[in-house]
């Protein structure tokens, strides 16, 4: 993937059609930003609880940035590489295992929220259910949320299980930005298409951050753009 990896962020906007001007690829980061990315995640971290309720959510009222993405998006992968701690997410052997929202104290005055991944078609409706409410009752009652991570498997695209949940942020008026997974199991040729078709769903939230990120947790690739972007949400 040389050629997206060297475009500027001015450059790799994807052209063509007006619907998708305004999405674009992150690459060109200041390095300061990036400094301060890699400084914040050497700070202290650790599980503080998991909840099956919105009742239940910290009362501390400290800033958060949340994770979400289907079952098998390499959610809690990416959450250990952003950490520099291999097991601070568990990483279950089965999709849908995980039924609550995980809350990660960094900093101590910081929480990254890990929500339970989506869209696992074993997974019982009742089960199903029970998370979308969950879900929802998190987007329209967290005060503190700053912006919703929304994993994409870079080698499927966004599914009609994301789109979901893209409708439920967009009926709670929380932002959200698309991070791409798994970026090291894709084809230049498929990902450049799965991107552009991508966008074109994006296209019509207007809640759905311009700036679109593309990650591997086993390369590290864009690991250190996505700690400067939480580290900018964090101090604005």
């Amino acid at each position: 993937m040389e050629i997206l990896c060297k475009l500027s962020s001015d450059q790799n906007k994807v052209t063509g059609e007006n619907q998708y001007d305004s999405f674009y690829l992150a690459n060109d980061v200041d390095q300061d930003d990036i400094k301060a990315g890699q400084k914040l995640f050497t700070k202290q971290i650790e599980f503080i609880k998991g909840i099956t309720s919105t009742a239940y959510m910290p009362s501390e009222g400290y800033l958060e940035v949340c994770f979400s993405g289907r079952s098998n998006v390499g959610k809690s992968s990416l959450i250990n590489s952003l950490t520099g701690r291999n097991s601070i997410a568990r990483i279950s052997k089965t999709p849908g295992r995980t039924r609550e929202i995980n809350f990660f104290l960094l900093d101590q005055n910081k929480f990254l929220v890990d929500l339970p991944g989506y869209g696992f078609a074993k997974a019982p409706l009742k089960e199903r259910e029970k998370w979308e409410r969950l879900a929802r009752d998190y987007f329209f009652q967290s005060q503190n949320l700053r912006r919703v991570f929304l994993l994409i498997d870079s080698r499927h695209g966004i599914k009609a299980s994301d789109i979901k949940l893209m409708e439920i942020l967009s009926e709670a008026g929380v932002t959200f930005q698309v991070v791409f997974t798994k970026f090291d199991k894709v084809k230049e040729a498929c990902f450049n298409e799965i991107f552009k078709t991508s966008i074109g769903k994006l296209a019509s939230y207007a809640n759905a951050y311009p700036e679109v990120l593309v990650t591997s947790s086993k390369k590290k690739h864009g690991i250190a753009i996505l700690r400067a972007n939480i580290c900018q949400l964090f101090v604005r």
